[in-house]
């Protein structure tokens, strides 16, 4: 395989990776905005309300992104992908609600327009960074490839232009019939 193809094909997994990780993403930016201001709007605490909505979009996140985005990854060591998941999330977490608490407490934000950017916009955006890079280099493990498996599969690929597009049937021949009235 050459370089450029090698490049070109890594390329394409990483655009069909964030593809899946931006649509499970926009899943749980639905729940986390609709918990958030359901909480708020209940009469909960700003960070509070932030912290519960975060907490559900990460139980959302983690079925989508295990079962849709990663599903292909080592699924072997479960409970260390869970703990590593939690961990990485727990952070976006106090990235997201940090950046909630510093605008509305530190900058005297409080209008509800102003908490969901800086929730939901700011703190979600650079928490989505921090997520995406650490679950692709920390949870979500792809599984080692062997020096055994790339051989045969550069062996088949060899082998895959010179065999022929149509496979050949073997004809009949047929004897000349005489018609017997």
């Amino acid at each position: 395989m050459s370089h450029r193809r090698a490049v070109r094909s890594r390329l394409e997994r990483l655009v069909r990776e964030i593809a899946k990780f931006g649509a499970i993403g926009a899943v749980g930016f639905v729940v986390n905005t609709v918990i958030f201001n359901m909480c708020r709007h209940s009469g909960l605490a700003v960070v509070r309300s932030g912290v519960i909505a975060t907490c559900f979009a990460i139980a959302a996140n983690y079925v989508g992104n295990r079962y849709w985005t990663y599903r292909d990854c080592d699924k072997s060591r479960r409970s260390r992908e869970l703990t590593l998941f939690l961990l990485f999330s727990g952070v976006g977490l106090v990235i997201e609600n940090g950046i909630l608490a510093l605008s509305h407490y530190g900058f005297g934000l409080t209008s509800a327009v102003a908490d969901n950017i800086a929730k939901n916009v700011v703190g979600l955006g650079i928490g989505t960074v921090f997520r995406f890079w650490s679950y692709r280099t920390w949870v979500f493990k792809r599984l080692p490839v062997t020096q055994a498996t790339v051989e045969a599969a550069e062996s088949f690929l060899a082998q895959a232009p010179q065999a022929s597009a149509t496979p050949e049937i073997p004809r009949q021949r047929h004897r000349a019939s005489s018609t017997r009235h």
